[in-house]
């Protein structure tokens, strides 16, 4: 977990991410539907910059949901479904 804003948490879930999808033989270029859960839906802007940082030419299909609260308070998560090669 990264202290940090929007932004700097955001980075990390998808560093995080990658790692995960490495170890299963896939890549952010093999995810077809990220779920992306915001704890304020305000820093939406600010999320999705960075989010855009990472899926700017593939774009996987996406949902968004706030939530009331997030494990270790977290401002944000993301769950992703993958394809592997």
């Amino acid at each position: 977990m990264v202290e940090g804003d929007i932004q700097a948490q955001t980075h990390q879930v998808f560093s995080n991410l990658k790692a995960v999808l490495e170890a299963a033989g896939a890549s952010l270029e093999t995810v077809v539907k990220a779920t992306v859960f915001i704890k304020n839906m305000d820093e939406f802007a600010q999320l999705n910059e960075v989010y855009a940082e990472y899926f700017n030419v593939h774009k996987p299909a996406r949902s968004t949901v706030e939530v009331a609260r997030l494990p270790k308070d977290a401002l944000v998560e993301i769950e992703v479904v993958a394809l592997v090669k």
